[in-house]
């Protein structure tokens, strides 16, 4: 039996799971955070970009489209939505796989699932299920894999498809058909976001879409490949070096990975948080004076150093792949969430200059535990000569330092108030939290009606 009949087996076999009151919650928490994230992309120049060069498909048929009260189909939301919930960088991350599950997985179930009147339990059922799949499989391909790919890109249409096949209560072999047919077009190159383009977003958009249509080709009888992720030339030859396919279903029904899900308490690359999160500690435990500081000196992991290398920022995408920058926000504002990357802090001389104090060089012991760690090593010098060293061994909203759900409320309000209002951003929050079943379409209704 290949390894996506195995998950197709799952898959069926996830239909007469009960899940407990906790991994409910944990999929709840997921859903909030992605409306979130959704809601802040909504209005930003690249959405709006968006919706204008998809224009001729608005005003058909049933599903939502974040940032306008128009309809499309599904698989076009799909596309939209999964593109435009990941243009904030505020998305969710599996920390172990390098892969933000939300935009690709949530989106297309989403989709499907307002457009086939399914239910909030329908929805949080199929959440659960396309992010054990998928996350499964981004853990067992890295690091190698993230070398060159960007993870949500490629495995999201594995996560996008099978919650979709859930959805669909499609049976053991036509799940494995439609996991098959989209990992083929598994795509996404780690250059989209070395660069300030707005390629990078559409990436978990396109596996959505993937997954989704997949899902429904497989229902109509559509075929696909078995063995296409251990296959000589398939996913794991192509894509990384020695997948460690023994270890894909270790464990598989004990627990949920969607259990140990991280949610961005920064509005930013995620390499760059264990950092901040450093900073703000010393910052904290030693009220450290700004003005006093000299320089700071940060030891991180290869994706930081490579990933987050812009200094002194141009742009809001450069911003947020810039550690100097990030860093010095946090000093100067006091947080690094959406205020950060307006033109008023991009101009920010105070900033420009603490930018110029930062120092960024790869750390041994932090790349030899990427990426099942993400830390920094930070010490801040001051003018007189004093050193504050700290080992940040996590980011605050890790599963082993998680957000509250009150912390999570908190930055959902931040992200949706300022475009859905007060009210509803209230009514929506409650609602995906805390009620007991509703329909899905019902639940679009609170954002989709009000255009960005």
């Amino acid at each position: 039996m290949t390894l996506l009949e195995q998950f197709g087996r799952f898959i069926e076999g996830s239909y007469q799971t009960t899940f407990s009151p906790e991994t409910l919650h944990s999929a709840r928490r997921a859903l909030l955070d992605w409306h979130g994230a959704l809601i802040a992309g909504s209005d930003t120049d690249a959405a709006q970009r968006l919706r204008k060069g998809y224009q001729e498909e608005f005003g058909v048929g049933g599903c939502s489209i974040a940032g306008s009260s128009q309809k499309t189909f599904s698989r076009a939301a799909a596309f939209l939505n999964g593109t435009i919930s990941h243009i904030a960088e505020f998305d969710d991350i599996f920390r172990d796989g390098a892969y933000h599950p939300a935009c690709p997985t949530i989106s297309a179930a989403f989709a499907l699932a307002e457009s086939q009147d399914k239910s909030l339990q329908d929805l949080l059922a199929a959440i659960i299920v396309g992010y054990e799949v998928s996350t499964r499989i981004s853990k067992v391909i890295q690091p190698s894999h993230y070398q060159f790919f960007h993870t949500t890109g490629t495995v999201g249409v594995f996560g996008a498809a099978a919650a979709c096949a859930h959805l669909l209560r499609l049976n053991a072999a036509q799940a494995c058909d439609a996991m098959a047919t989209a990992g083929t077009f598994a795509s996404g190159l780690q250059q989209a976001f070395r660069s300030d383009s707005m390629t990078k977003p559409m990436h978990p958009g396109h596996a959505a879409e993937v997954g989704l249509n997949a899902a429904l080709l497989a229902q109509a009888g559509m075929t696909g490949t078995p063995d296409l992720l251990e296959g000589d030339a398939g996913f794991g030859a192509a894509l990384c070096d020695n997948p460690r396919w023994d270890l894909l279903f270790q464990d598989l029904g004990k627990g949920w990975n969607i259990d140990q899900i991280t949610f961005k308490n920064h509005g930013c690359c995620g390499h760059n948080f264990p950092a901040i999160d450093a900073v703000s500690h010393l910052l904290n435990t030693h009220s450290l004076d700004s003005k006093e500081i000299k320089q700071i000196r940060v030891g991180g992991y290869k994706p930081t150093v490579e990933v987050c290398h812009y200094v002194h920022p141009k742009s809001p995408f450069e911003a947020k792949f810039s550690l100097t920058y990030t860093v010095s926000a946090r000093i100067i504002l006091g947080r690094v969430r959406e205020k950060a990357f307006l033109p008023s802090a991009l101009s920010n001389l105070q900033i420009y200059a603490m930018e110029e104090k930062v120092k960024l060089s790869l750390d041994p012991e932090c790349a030899s535990h990427f990426p099942v760690h993400r830390s920094a090593k930070v010490e801040i010098e001051m003018a007189d000569g004093t050193v504050y060293a700290h080992h940040q061994l996590t980011r605050h909203g890790d599963p082993d330092e998680p957000l509250t759900d009150q912390e999570l409320v908190d930055k959902f309000h931040e992200l949706a108030e300022p475009r859905i209002g007060l009210d509803q951003a209230q009514i929506l929050a409650s609602k995906v939290l805390e009620s007991p079943d509703m329909k899905v379409r019902k639940v679009a209704e609170l954002w989709s009606k009000i255009p960005a």
